[in-house]
């Protein structure tokens, strides 16, 4: 499969093109449009309770979306829901694993499963809920993004921190902590409009999105009729 990105970093559609016979998955809901010929089958992936997990705890659907090309190739465009960009993620030996935030997963080429991961007890006070989607295997991960992306690259030892609700994805290489902003001081993290940050070490990369979709979500609620101020 290759993925060809147009429309970035905006409004962001990738272009899964797929050989004579070849299969790619993709959230559910995520299709934009795709070549004559495509044949589609829509199912819970390694059953009910590994649908669930994906849905209650890696905030991703129960259902994943197969598509497969005629024998003569053909195409499927993807988007996420929220605007913004997106990147590709090659899986291949020696890097067969990276990890998601929930709702970051958009396609993937048939070599890569997906499933959701317990990331630790940190995770539930930095607001992510625990899990994560994990991506395995070789082969190619399309990840989406609210807002512009960041690629950072940590050597071995250096040291970034990003708010949680920016975070996209990390390599399993990355060792975190979760803290307050603001460290030791559960006032002044609340004055400074930060609760929780990552505060990653490498070696690896991390992913990371301008715009947080739970601030989104705060300031709509504040504006809707009745909302809070």
């Amino acid at each position: 499969m290759r993925v060809d990105l147009r429309h970035n970093p905006s409004w962001t559609v990738a272009r899964c093109v797929l050989a004579p016979g070849e299969q790619m998955k993709a959230e559910s809901g995520a299709m934009l449009a795709h070549s004559a010929g495509i044949s589609i089958e829509a199912k819970m992936e390694g059953g009910l309770m590994a649908g669930l997990r994906r849905s209650v705890l890696g905030g991703e659907s129960m259902f994943m979306t197969t598509y497969t090309a005629p024998h003569n190739g053909g195409w499927v465009d993807v988007a996420a829901n929220l605007p913004g960009d997106a990147i590709t993620i090659d899986l291949e030996p020696g890097q067969d694993r990276f990890l998601l935030t929930k709702g970051c997963w958009l396609a993937n080429s048939v070599g890569v499963g997906i499933d959701t991961k317990w990331g630790g007890a940190r995770n539930l006070f930095g607001g992510e809920g625990g899990f994560l989607v994990e991506a395995t295997g070789h082969g190619v991960v399309v990840a989406s993004c609210f807002g512009a992306l960041d690629v950072i690259d940590l050597e071995a030892g250096e040291q970034v921190v990003v708010d949680t609700g920016h975070v996209v994805a990390y390599a399993p290489t990355i060792a975190y902590n979760i803290r307050r902003a603001v460290q030791g001081r559960s006032i002044q993290s609340m004055k400074s409009g930060e609760g929780f940050v990552f505060e990653f070490t490498g070696p690896g990369r991390v992913l990371a999105q301008s715009r947080n979709p739970s601030g989104l979500l705060g300031y709509i609620g504040a504006n809707l009729p009745g909302g809070r101020a």
